[in-house]
């Protein structure tokens, strides 16, 4: 019975042990796991139509993690927050954009990280000491979809109901104008004869002027040096002459401010004494006019006699 109860105890002590060493080998590879890996947060304020728990993120074309979660942001159900674990070396900035990306037309879409310059700080924690929050930038998918939108809006507007009628009667008015120009086409002939014959007579007209150009032109070419002759002696005799002005005006520059000086000082009396002279002279002739024998003789004159 002894025997049996050891093989017991050891049978026991062995199982117990195995345990021991399974569950410390799994807690120790959870624990290496996650201080391999670190968990962020990216907000996208845009649907995220096909990307899944599991999808790849990568960062600049290389696979650095996957995407952990996705839920609807409690405050805004408009945006969706995905949880990302990343490799705990990838390098993370604060300058590090997140986008949808696609691998291919027919795959899945992914997480695709850009940026992190390496003046970068690493990217600071989240609120309340959560997981740091990576920026989102507008998707080339998303991009594509707005301009489908507006696209697919402007269509709407141009083929709106007015626009078509509109259409309609621009139509109606092209096909009537152009009945209107086959009805009229002699007209349209004789206007078309008329205009090339305006033209041939445009032609002839312009090379006449042409012709009358060149002659002016020869002529003006052919006088131009007398011209320019003509005027360089007109020239050189102005010249001559502003010379000799100048030198008398240097000769006589001591009478000339002597006159200045005293000549225009008595000018004024003078004026005045020959302003005086006039008046005398015209007080003279007034009564010359109205009594000339009594100014002459000092009497009235001689009475008419009256039979």
């Amino acid at each position: 019975m002894e025997t049996k109860a050891n093989y017991v105890l050891i049978g026991a002590f062995t199982i117990g042990v195995t345990l021991f060493l399974l569950l410390f080998a799994l807690w120790a590879a959870k624990y290496s796991s996650d201080r391999s890996w670190n968990e962020y947060h990216v907000v996208f304020r845009e649907p995220v139509t096909g990307l899944t728990e599991g999808s790849s993120v990568h960062y600049n074309g290389i696979a650095i993690g996957t995407v952990d979660d996705l839920m609807l942001a409690p405050n805004d159900p408009r945006q969706v927050i995905a949880r990302l674990k990343l490799q705990a070396d990838a390098p993370v900035k604060a300058d590090t954009r997140a986008r949808l990306s696609m691998t291919s037309l027919t795959g899945p879409p992914i997480i695709q990280l850009t940026g992190g310059s390496p003046e970068a700080p690493p990217l600071a924690a989240g609120p309340n000491g959560g997981p740091p929050v990576i920026e989102t930038e507008a998707s080339a998918l998303q991009n594509i979809a707005d301009t489908a939108n507006r696209l697919v809006e402007r269509l709407d507007n141009m083929l709106s109901e007015e626009n078509v009628q509109r259409f309609t009667d621009t139509l109606d008015n092209i096909q009537t104008m152009t009945g209107t120009i086959a009805e009229q086409r002699e007209d349209m002939r004789e206007i078309l004869i008329n205009a090339r014959k305006a033209s041939e007579q445009l032609n002839v007209t312009m090379s006449s002027a042409n012709r009358t150009l060149d002659t002016f032109d020869r002529e003006l070419v052919q006088k131009l040096p007398a011209l320019v002759a003509r005027i360089d002696s007109t020239l050189s005799r102005l010249d001559s002459a502003a010379g000799g002005a100048d030198a008398i005006l240097s000769e006589n520059r001591a009478a000339i401010s002597s006159f200045a000086n005293d000549g225009l000082g008595q000018l004024g009396p003078t004026l005045g004494e020959l302003r005086g002279l006039v008046r005398d002279l015209r007080r003279i002739s007034d009564r010359l006019e109205g009594n000339p024998a009594r100014y002459l003789l000092g009497r009235q004159g001689p009475k008419e006699f009256e039979p």
